[in-house]
């Protein structure tokens, strides 16, 4: 176990005071902004993908039996296709729902907000 002033000896060689390590924030951590980047732009992946689901259900319920709708094949296929468009506009930032979550999770520093 280590005693105060080797603590105090490591936290000098570090070049900053133990307040500025304590008060460091998530926000300057390159580290956390990637992840939140990621998180806000999977969420809006999955919102997407969710409201594609709801359209293509819609649409199933309203078409003829016979219908390319009602196949079962034909439905997996476009969930597939779904998902893969739901991640594309959400990685081009489509709808602004990742810009919204970003302004949430990183208030300081407005340039994490994709133009």
């Amino acid at each position: 176990m280590k005693n105060i002033s080797a603590l105090s000896a490591e936290v000098a060689q570090s070049g900053a005071s133990a307040e500025e390590q304590v008060t460091a924030s998530p926000l300057d951590d390159p580290a956390y902004r990637a992840r939140a980047e990621a998180a806000a732009e999977k969420f809006e992946s999955f919102f997407i993908a969710s409201m594609l689901k709801q359209m293509r259900e819609t649409t199933e319920a309203m078409a003829d039996e016979d219908s390319i709708f009602r196949n079962r094949v034909s439905r997996e296929m476009l969930a597939l296709a779904d998902g893969q468009f739901a991640d594309v506009m959400a990685g081009q930032r489509a709808f602004g729902i990742a810009d919204v979550i970003l302004r949430q999770l990183l208030p300081s520093d407005a340039s994490a907000v994709k133009g």
